[in-house]
């Protein structure tokens, strides 16, 4: 049994520590106010992680640390700077293996399938905050001083939270109209919670993933509108009705609510072909991508089951 410290209790930072629990390992999980799953195998930590010496203290025998934190998405630029130093101060004091959850914005806009390869781009401000933290973790490890990793994943499925999959089918599946600001028809890569987790893992505990990053295994890609249709398919619901918001109505948006002005930085993502290829990751981890259809089978599971989504009237359960 090995110690593993995880930092965040949201949707990869939970299915981690269960993940992780149910594999018999001991868990350390770590956030502001101590919340997670309960789990005889998961300690339940209270601490402000940008607190590098209390967070070197609960790190220390530990064999991997987990950065899934998340900080409110329009405090990106004042948040993850001291939470990013922390976590690689700790790593480089303990000798833990810091591996790192990750996105797509560091790329910024492109014109073909990214790669681990793909040159990190980035003008908007979260894609160079991204960016910086992965430069700093790089410069550590390549100078010995910590071993670190990060994985990179597309829009997630499988739990809750503020990725377009879970703004668009809770009201899929109640039969209801969605406006967003997403060209339906352009291919784009959907990333699975659970794979996610696998491959986080992996890359924390295999010497060969150190010191670069990883796609996390995905299906090929689909279009939202293919997604929301095989989504609606799969809980009997209506066929969805899917409407595009104009980026003019965004852009308003954003004048008086957060989460949309900070939309306006990734729009290039949904309004245009969006791939990643995962094919380094499966290749040298072994992992593959979980089949679309379970992983929108458990996605609408857990919308219908922990939020409480309706399914339309005379629709079934989810298959």
């Amino acid at each position: 049994m090995s110690l593993h410290v995880i930092i965040g209790a949201g949707p990869v930072g939970t299915a981690t520590a269960h993940h992780l629990a149910e594999q018999g390992e001991q868990v350390r999980l770590v956030t502001r106010r101590g919340t997670g799953p309960a789990h005889p195998a998961i300690e339940r930590i209270a601490a402000d992680a940008a607190d590098t010496d209390r967070l070197t203290a609960l790190t220390r025998g530990a064999v991997a640390l987990y950065n899934c934190a998340n900080p409110a998405y329009h405090r990106w630029a004042t948040d993850w700077p001291p939470l990013a130093a922390a976590l690689l101060t700790t790593a480089e004091r303990t000798g833990a293996v810091l591996a790192t959850v990750a996105c797509l914005y560091g790329y910024g806009p492109v014109d073909a399938p990214m790669t681990e390869d793909t040159p990190l781009a980035a003008t908007g401000t979260k894609g160079r905050v991204r960016n910086r933290m992965w430069a700093d973790a790089l410069a550590a490890h390549r100078a010995g001083r910590a071993r670190i990793t990060e994985v990179r994943g597309s829009d997630y499925l499988g739990a809750d939270g503020s990725s377009l999959p879970m703004l668009m089918l809770p009201k899929v599946l109640a039969g209801q109209r969605v406006f967003l600001p997403v060209n339906w028809d352009a291919p784009h890569t959907w990333t699975y919670i659970g794979d996610v987790v696998r491959t986080l893992v992996a890359a924390a505990t295999d010497e060969r993933a150190w010191g670069r990053a990883w796609h996390v295994p995905s299906t090929p890609a689909v279009s939202a509108r293919e997604l929301a249709g095989r989504a609606a398919e799969l809980a009997d619901a209506p066929t969805p009705r899917l409407t595009r918001v104009p980026y003019p109505l965004l852009w308003l948006g954003g004048l008086t609510d957060p989460f949309a002005r900070e939309l306006r930085e990734t729009a290039h993502q949904f309004a245009r072909p969006f791939v990643m290829d995962s094919t380094a990751a499966t290749a040298t981890l072994g992992i593959t991508a979980t089949p679309l259809d379970e992983a929108l089978a458990t996605t609408v599971r857990t919308l219908t089951a922990s939020t409480g989504t309706p399914v339309a009237s005379g629709a079934g359960a989810a298959r």
